[in-house]
């Protein structure tokens, strides 16, 4: 599968749409947009590229990543895939934009199917494998692609970080274990496209990540 990268004025959200260029099914992961042009943007690859939209994908349920979910559904009528645990957020998808200063119209993000760790998300002849990562926020996944060597982390790991565990639901040590068990295990070529920042690898971050180090008082192992 290809992944094309659109970044967000919302908190600098990168959000990916990941797409079978031969089946021309696609899925949008994450959904940031707030503004008109965002919005257009999204349609106009979709457009060029004679894709479907087929799933949309939260890696979880805080409002940069799930301010556009209500436009998406009612656009495309698409479902919406996360995980249970996020399910409180995406109900207090407007408390969480107040919360920040957001002015503007929010719609709660209904989930449409649960996902849960081990999942196969198939678009076109590709799969995406669900991990749950839980620290960032509890329903926290990431999104992982076997067959071509990349995987999208949400907020969970970035490069040379990880995700703030201190808003609802947070747990600083739950995510680095969660990193540890669920994404160092991947191999070290693998791409990790996070929901902020740069792209990294799994063996960059194991080797250089300073919140992966053994004296982190957050590691568990």
């Amino acid at each position: 599968m290809k992944i094309a990268k659109f970044e967000f004025s919302l908190f600098g959200i990168n959000n990916y749409i990941v797409y079978d260029p031969v089946e021309k099914k696609a899925a949008m992961v994450d959904a940031g947009m707030i503004l008109d042009e965002e919005r257009q943007a999204v349609a106009k690859f979709l457009e060029r590229e004679g894709l479907e939209l087929v799933d949309i994908i939260d890696t979880h349920l805080h409002v940069d990543h799930a301010i556009g979910v209500h436009y998406l559904k009612e656009k495309y009528n698409a479902p919406f895939l996360a995980c249970k645990d996020d399910e409180f957020l995406g109900e207090r998808l407007r408390q969480q934009a107040s919360s920040f200063g957001i002015d503007a119209d929010v719609a709660e993000a209904t989930i449409d199917h649960y996902l849960k760790d081990g999942d196969t998300i198939k678009i076109g002849k590709g799969e995406l494998h669900v991990l749950q990562v839980p620290g960032h926020s509890p329903g926290s996944i990431a999104l992982y692609d076997k067959e071509d060597g990349f995987v999208i982390t949400g907020d969970a790991l970035f490069q040379g970080s990880v995700g703030r565990a201190d808003l609802p639901g947070g747990d600083g040590a739950q995510l680095i274990d969660s990193i540890q068990k669920k994404l160092m295990t991947l191999p070290d070529d693998t791409v990790v496209y996070p929901g902020h920042g740069p792209a990294t690898t799994i063996g960059r971050e194991r080797r250089a990540n300073p919140f992966l180090r053994a004296d982190n008082p957050y590691r568990l192992n």
